[in-house]
C-alpha cells in the first residue's frame, strides 16, 4: 500500500505541474494583461489595446501629435496648413511619405483618390472650411485647381502648377496615424495589439481571449448623428489594416436632396454611386483608408477594374442593390 500511495502522490504532483500547459490557449490568454489607452486626435477618438507590461500612452500620443503637426488641416501650424498658405514649400518626413503614397494611389485609381479636391469639398460644406452650395460656374472654376498631377515633389521641395491649389489628406491621414502608432508598438516588440482612430484600424496577433481580432462593419443606415451602432457584419482579421468609408454619416439634405461628403474629383459634384459603404483590408491602414475613399467615388464597376490591378487588397462593399 505504501508504494501505491507514493505512486498516486507522484501522479498528482505531475498533474498539477502539467495542468497549465494542457489548458487551451484562449484560457491561458485570460491571464495576460492588455494595456488599454484612449484619447482624442484629429478631432476624433483613438483606442489602443496591446499586450505589454508597461503603459505606452505617452509614446503613442507623442507620435500622433507628430502626425497632427504634419498633416492636420485643422492645425493652423501644421506643415500642410503652412504649405497651403504659401508660407513654406518644404515638406517634412511624414508629409513626404504620405505624398508619395498619394501619387501612387492617385495613379492606380485614375484620379478617384485626389488630395487636391479640397476646394470642392469645402465649397460643398464639408472639409475644414464651410461654404455655400456652389453653382455650376463655381464648380467649373474650382475644378481648375484640382488634380494631383499638378503637384510636384523634388526632394523635400513641393511646387504647384497653380499656387491656389491646396492639399487635404483627410482621406488618408487617420489611416497613416494608425500605422505610425502601430510602429511604436512594434518597436517595443509587441506582437498582440489593436490600434484604431475614428474607425480605421490596424491589428496584430490576438486579442485578450487569444482569438483573432473581431471588427464590426456598421450597417449603412442614414444617421447624421453618428449614434447608430447596428452592425451589418463582423469579420476576423489579424496582421492587417482595415478602413471603411461611407456617405451614411456625413451628409445633409438640401431641397429634398441628400448631399454627401464624398466629392468626385473629376466632376466636382458629390459622388452618386451604388456603394453605400466601402471597406478595404490592406497591409497598411493608409493604403486601406485611401482606397476605401476612392471606391466610394468609383462605384462597384470602377472598383472592380482597380482591384484587378491591386491583388493585395480585400474589399467588403455594401451597395444599394437589395
Amino acid at each position: 500500500m505504501g508504494k501505491r500511495k507514493l505512486y498516486l502522490a507522484l501522479l498528482a504532483i505531475i498533474a498539477i505541474v502539467c495542468l497549465p500547459m494542457l489548458l487551451p490557449s484562449h484560457e491561458k490568454s485570460l491571464e495576460r494583461t492588455y494595456q488599454h489607452n484612449e484619447g482624442t486626435v484629429f478631432g476624433t477618438l483613438y483606442h489602443a489595446k496591446y499586450l505589454y507590461d508597461k503603459d505606452l500612452k505617452k509614446e503613442l500620443e507623442a507620435e500622433l501629435e507628430k502626425v497632427d503637426a504634419s498633416l492636420s488641416m485643422f492645425n493652423p501650424q501644421s506643415t500642410i496648413s503652412r504649405i497651403n498658405r504659401g508660407e513654406t514649400d518644404e515638406v517634412d518626413e511624414m508629409l513626404n511619405e504620405v505624398l508619395q503614397l498619394s501619387f501612387t494611389i492617385y495613379k492606380a485609381t485614375d484620379g478617384a483618390f485626389d488630395p487636391t479636391v479640397a476646394p470642392l469639398v469645402n465649397a460643398w460644406g464639408f472639409g475644414f472650411k464651410s461654404g455655400q452650395l456652389p453653382d455650376s460656374t463655381q464648380v467649373d472654376s474650382l475644378l481648375a485647381l484640382v488634380g494631383l498631377s499638378h503637384i510636384h515633389l523634388d526632394g523635400n521641395k513641393l511646387t504647384k502648377d497653380n499656387p491656389l491649389s491646396i492639399l487635404d489628406f483627410s482621406a488618408i491621414a487617420k489611416g497613416y496615424g494608425v500605422d505610425r502608432a502601430a510602429q511604436v508598438l512594434r518597436r517595443h516588440g509587441i506582437k498582440d495589439f489593436m490600434v484604431e482612430i475614428g474607425g480605421e484600424i490596424v491589428t496584430e496577433g490576438v486579442n485578450e481571449k487569444g482569438e483573432a481580432w473581431r471588427i464590426g462593419i456598421n450597417k449603412p443606415d442614414d444617421d447624421s448623428t453618428s449614434t447608430s451602432t447596428e452592425l451589418q457584419d463582423v469579420i476576423e482579421i489579424s496582421g492587417k489594416a482595415i478602413a471603411t468609408s461611407g456617405n451614411y454619416r456625413n451628409y445633409y439634405i438640401h431641397n429634398g436632396r441628400k448631399i454627401a461628403h464624398t466629392i468626385n474629383p473629376k466632376t466636382g459634384y458629390p459622388a452618386q454611386q451604388d456603394i453605400l459603404s466601402s471597406t478595404v483590408i490592406a497591409s497598411t491602414c493608409a493604403e486601406a483608408d485611401a482606397f476605401a475613399t476612392a471606391f466610394m467615388v468609383l462605384g462597384t464597376e470602377g472598383a472592380k477594374r482597380v482591384l484587378e490591378t491591386q491583388p493585395q487588397l480585400e474589399t467588403y462593399f455594401i451597395t444599394n442593390d437589395k
